[in-house]
């Protein structure tokens, strides 16, 4: 007997473990996602794939709370009144569902991280300035004025930043865009993480503003792509009227030739039509020439000469006297 309940045990295990890998990750949101400081309120957004019984949230990969999830509810929140130093730290979700039994992976880390505004706020730069062609490289340059620890460069409209760097002993980071398009255009500003403290941040910069204008036209470029366009279209289509003749000759030459293999799989050539001669009257068989050559020289009979005709003369006699 327990020989059989250890084997369910373990049939029920691996299920459970093969359902856990099936299950879509959940994620999770900050709100809001920066300038957070101290006393402020946070919320926590775990945003669920599919129906789950209960939802667990955890901090720095230990067990924090859980809450059920209400039916048809597709987000459970998990809010902090009063942000302590203490609620700082690295969060992820994850759900449990019942029927069949299963537990998702934990969904991708969330850093809740306070702005601490004893630091001043960095200085940022844009180069080019503004408005900037379509193609052009873009530096943009922040510093944190000696502070050390990492430069962060954030985008107006985008929760977390968009690049970042450890300048190493020195306050000034160097971010490039490349070949910027028009989707690069926004304000841009920078914050930092003073060396040493890994939740705080400083303030919020001032903005830069970065302008994406189309390049200049290029002279006869519409003209000259109007030229390529029809030289393209011509080409086309003397490659297909020339394909069609090909075509069209090989057909031809296909249809002569079977033609010709044809006429010599019949055999020999053609004999020409016998041709009936008539023979004399005097013949009474009245034969034709083939018909003689068919017939066997020996059933043959030579035929009795005919007999002579008399001669027949004609003469004038003149009667009447003499005059």
């Amino acid at each position: 007997m327990a020989p059989m309940a250890l084997t369910l045990i373990l049939g029920w295990w691996l299920v459970a473990a093969s359902r856990a890998e099936h299950l879509p990750r959940p994620s999770l949101s900050l709100h809001p996602s920066q300038g957070v400081s101290l006393v402020d309120n946070v919320t926590l957004r775990c945003h669920l794939p599919r129906p789950a019984a209960r939802v667990m949230l955890y901090q720095d990969k230990c067990w924090r709370t859980e809450k059920e999830k209400e039916k048809g509810q597709t987000t459970v929140e998990f809010s902090f009144p009063n942000t302590k130093w203490t609620d700082l730290g690295v969060y992820q979700c994850q759900y449990r569902v019942l029927d069949p039994p299963g537990t998702s992976e934990q969904s991708d880390p969330v850093e809740l991280l306070v702005t601490d505004h004893s630091y001043p706020p960095p200085g940022i730069s844009l180069s080019p300035e503004e408005h900037v062609e379509m193609g052009t490289n873009v530096t943009i340059q922040c510093w944190n004025y000696g502070y050390q620890g990492t430069i962060f460069l954030h985008r107006d409209g985008h929760s977390a930043p968009v690049q970042c760097q450890d300048p190493d002993g020195v306050s000034t980071a160097t971010f490039t865009l490349f070949g910027v398009t028009p989707a690069d255009a926004g304000n841009y500003r920078c914050s930092y993480r003073p060396g040493g403290s890994y939740f705080q941040f400083s303030p919020l910069g001032d903005n830069v503003t970065l302008k994406v204008t189309p390049g200049p036209a290029h002279p006869g470029g519409t003209e000259q792509l109007h030229g390529n366009m029809l030289a393209a279209v011509a080409g086309g289509c003397a490659a297909t009227l020339v394909f069609i003749l090909i075509l069209i000759l090989f057909f031809l030459l296909s249809a002569r030739r079977r033609r010709m293999w044809t006429d010599e799989s019949h055999g020999a050539p053609r004999m020409p039509e016998a041709v009936q001669l008539q023979v004399p009257p005097s013949d009474s068989e009245s034969l034709t020439y083939v018909e003689l050559q068919a017939e066997p020289p020996s059933t043959r009979l030579p035929a009795p000469p005919a007999s002579p005709q008399p001669s027949v003369i004609y003469a004038q006699v003149r009667t009447g006297g003499a005059r």
